[in-house]
């Protein structure tokens, strides 16, 4: 499909981007998700110690009637609402001091307001301290205050550091990728950063494009996402047949970054996640990052939290095993094993030895399989009961792989599956786990056939496309359930 190109992209907003506002949704790194969250917690532990320090200050002691528990726990909830209501968590306000003095002070009177008329109708208001509620509300807004400082000067050193500018990568270098790079360069200024061009059309594909370099191959980009950091990747490919696209999409469905399709392709065969404005640009949601902003912070904790109880934890078991590896056969204790992880980079992976020690070439290390005359007899234990996993605990901790996710592949198993199977490196789009939604399913062992890997790797997209932290306990509980031992586990 070949639409006709705008004189000038995104001139003509629709109703939907006025709503949502454009200011907002071209703000897709990590800072721009996590930040506004912390000062939203921030803000209400602020009211909540206000009024604690207040009451200690008149009463000395924290030990008070039910009521003025009531009232604080009304204003934490009252701060969270109306300050969001106030606009004080969007980003065209937090960069502007003035605009969030003003905002957060008019929230404040709000809730206080709010607070007051409640007491006043119900009665209660000779219950409370006139002391105690002036302390409250000036010690509230003074803290705030310096809050909004701070976080100011933060965001400046992050702005300064190129945390809060979005990356962003074209595919395209004809007609739209022309105009789609005029358009980015106009709007935006310092909050966007074109990284360059790239174009898998050798013959027709130029030097530069609106004076943005043209830096090579799809393929080329997908090298360079490995080792700089890339927000955004739009697809500017108008004049290009569906096949095209299709065939750029699909080598770019294994990398974790958010991809966009310019609106032109509504006609393909293509599943579209959703609709965004970029720059003024109208834009299709192809593929999306998996764990951003939050999600990626959540995931960070649980793997911290868990993995440092469940090492302490396992530690005795941990030394016993150890003991009888040495006991059993000549050799080291752990196994190191090249694997790829995270956007198919390469990590080293821990494993309690499990076969008689020798020095193979690492592409050529086969399969386990049943009765394989090199497993030890302990080791033989060890992977039935997937023991032989317990020092990967190192790898969560050292961020390297998380406690739930994809399991990870040798390295000459992964490039084997990765040319038979289609989206196959698609996994790689978060950390391998320890365990995981295939594994708890009965996909663990052996893959001697195509369909087998097939359905394992069908699992670890789902749960991938599917996060959520509740997920991850439930595979953990699982895990401690069934997921330990598997006949197919060998």
């Amino acid at each position: 499909m070949v639409a006709q190109e705008p004189t000038r992209l995104g001139v003509r907003r629709n109703w939907l981007s006025r709503l949502r506002g454009d200011q907002e949704s071209l703000l897709p790194t990590d800072a721009h998700a996590v930040l506004p969250g912390l000062l939203r917690v921030a803000d209400i532990l602020m009211v909540v110690g206000g009024a604690l320090i207040a009451y200690y200050v008149q009463n000395d002691t924290l030990t008070m009637p039910f009521y003025y528990q009531a009232a604080i726990i009304l204003a934490g909830l009252f701060t969270a609402n109306f300050l969001h209501i106030a606009g004080v968590y969007r980003w065209s306000a937090m960069e502007r001091l003035s605009v969030q003095m003003f905002h957060t002070g008019m929230g404040f009177m709000a809730v206080f307001a709010t607070l007051i008329a409640i007491a006043y109708f119900t009665g209660t208001s000779d219950w409370f301290s006139r002391g105690w509620v002036v302390w409250w509300f000036t010690l509230s807004n003074g803290s705030v205050a310096i809050l909004r400082l701070g976080a100011l000067v933060q965001m400046w050193r992050l702005r300064q550091r190129g945390g809060l500018t979005v990356n962003v990568a074209v595919i395209g270098s004809h007609r739209m990728g022309a105009a789609v790079v005029r358009q980015l360069k106009e709007s935006q200024g310092d909050s966007v950063r074109l990284l360059g061009v790239w174009d898998d059309d050798l013959k027709d594909r130029p030097k530069t494009v609106e004076g943005c370099p043209v830096r090579g191959t799809v393929d080329d980009l997908i090298l360079l996402s490995r080792q700089e950091r890339i927000d955004e990747i739009v697809l500017a490919m108008v004049d290009r047949s569906a096949a095209e696209v299709e065939k750029t999409l699909a080598k770019l469905r294994p990398v974790p970054i958010n991809t966009k399709l310019c609106a032109h392709s509504l006609m393909m065969n293509i599943p579209v996640r959703g609709y965004t404005s970029f720059a003024g640009l109208p834009l299709l949601d192809i593929h999306q990052r998996p764990l951003a902003g939050w999600g990626g912070v959540w995931k960070q904790l649980e793997d911290w939290v868990f993995g440092v109880l469940i090492l302490i934890l396992m530690l005795p078991v941990m030394g016993l095993v150890a003991l009888a590896i040495r006991l059993d056969s000549p050799g080291p204790i752990l196994f190191r094993q090249k694997r790829y992880g995270f956007n198919n980079n390469d990590i080293t992976v821990f494993k309690f030895r499990t076969m008689h020690h020798r020095r193979a070439p690492e592409p050529g290390v086969p399969q386990a399989t049943r009765n394989d005359p090199r497993i030890t007899k302990i080791g033989a234990f060890l992977r039935k009961t997937s023991l032989d996993e317990l020092p990967q605990l190192f790898n969560v901790l050292r961020g390297e792989m998380s406690l739930v996710g994809p399991r990870p592949h040798a390295v000459a198993h992964n490039e084997q599956y990765a040319e038979i199977i289609d989206g196959y490196l698609g996994r790689h789009r978060v950390k391998p786990g320890i365990t995981g939604w295939a594994q708890v399913n009965g996909f663990r062992g052996e893959t001697d056939t195509p369909e087998k890997m097939r359905m394992r790797v069908q699992y670890d997209l789902y749960y991938i496309d599917h996060w959520s932290l509740i997920f991850d306990i439930k595979i953990l509980a699982l895990t401690g359930l069934v997921g330990f031992v598997n006949r197919n586990a060998y």
